[in-house]
């Protein structure tokens, strides 16, 4: 049996799928509801942060895949280590507990900040430079404390997810490409940047579950390029008119920053500090250990995203989303924005 905490929301719906594909047993601890139920699947309602609820959940489970977050999008400081830490150490502790023979802890690239030097390796000391990050690499430190104890811990750092159903402020950029308007990078938007598809990120996701032994793998695209580039591909493949254009790095940072503190912006510090940056991953280890392959590019998972947001637009924008990124997003004074580009 596999506990996938978060099983409800856009990332771990992805691996609930993955995993029923194969033929497993599932259980489901989530806040919320599935937005679509599976038949046979076992949901257990409730917060990562009640260690009861969590030592019951994981009864009888073999496999446990965390990954329970509160993300960079809900600018919440203090969830971030209540969720990100302190429901990580209830999952660990419950999992040790109950004996699992695996855990899979899904962690981000935040804990990176922003590299010293690319592409980022497994042995590229983490230096988070935000609270986000700073919880996530947090709970790697509780993973290694575990598996200290005797479980058996994976960690996987995944780049920026995509694929169909991702919105969240990718939500903005596709309604602005359906609108026509243009889009801005910043600088000359020549800085490096990966993605990952939600698809293969799962597939690592179970290839890890499978492979016994602590181990750590960092997992991004294969194909990938700059941020201009891979915006020009999507641009290229929607046809609605909208270009690229470049705003100055330092002011631009400078006033998403100032707008995320003043709340009148969606984007949280993570998306000012490395929006303009660069950021990729030797995906090397996992396909030697793992024998897994990204299938996605980054131009291809963006315009397979957006077609996707162009056939469900209407129900996306009527408000009927589950969790951050599988909801449109507030724009705030980023509306303003695509009036002046």
């Amino acid at each position: 049996m596999h506990l996938v905490t978060g099983g409800a929301g856009y990332f771990g719906d992805t691996l609930v799928q993955k995993l029923l594909a194969r033929g497993e047993r599932v259980r489901i601890f989530d806040l919320n509801r599935p937005q679509q139920a599976a038949p046979g699947v076992e949901l257990v309602q409730a917060d990562i942060r009640d260690a009861a609820a969590v030592r019951a959940a994981c009864a009888g489970i073999t496999h446990v895949h965390h990954n329970v977050a509160q993300v960079p999008l809900a600018k919440d400081r203090r969830s971030f280590w209540s969720v990100n830490r302190d429901g990580t150490r209830n999952l660990l502790q419950a999992a040790l507990e109950a004996g699992a023979r695996k855990v899979v802890y899904t962690s981000s690239s935040a804990v990176f900040g922003v590299p010293a030097a690319n592409p980022v390796t497994e042995e590229t000391p983490p230096r988070p430079a935000e609270a986000y990050g700073q919880a996530k690499l947090a709970g790697e430190t509780l993973c290694a404390e575990q598996v200290a104890q005797g479980l058996d811990v994976t960690v996987i750092r995944p780049r920026t997810i995509m694929g169909h159903g991702r919105l969240g402020i990718f939500q903005i950029l596709f309604e602005w490409i359906y609108s026509g308007a243009n889009v801005p990078v910043l600088g000359r938007g020549d800085n490096v940047y990966q993605f990952v598809h939600a698809d293969d990120l799962a597939e690592a996701c179970v290839r890890a579950a499978g492979r016994p032994g602590p181990a750590l793998y960092n997992i991004g695209a294969e194909r990938f390029g700059t941020m201009r580039e891979t915006l020009q591909g999507l641009l290229d493949h929607a046809r609605t008119g909208s270009r690229i254009r470049s705003v100055p790095l330092a002011p631009t940072v400078l006033a998403m920053q100032l707008t995320s503190r003043l709340g009148l912006s969606p984007l949280g510090p993570y998306h000012a500090l490395m929006y303009g940056r660069s950021l990729y991953f030797d995906i090397g280890k996992a396909r030697r250990e793992l024998g897994w392959q990204p299938r996605y590019s980054n131009v291809e998972m963006f315009c397979e995203s957006y077609d996707w947001y162009c056939r469900h637009r209407a129900r996306i924008l009527a408000g009927t989303g589950g969790s951050h990124h599988q909801s449109a997003v507030r724009q705030g004074v980023m509306r303003l924005l695509r009036y002046v580009l």
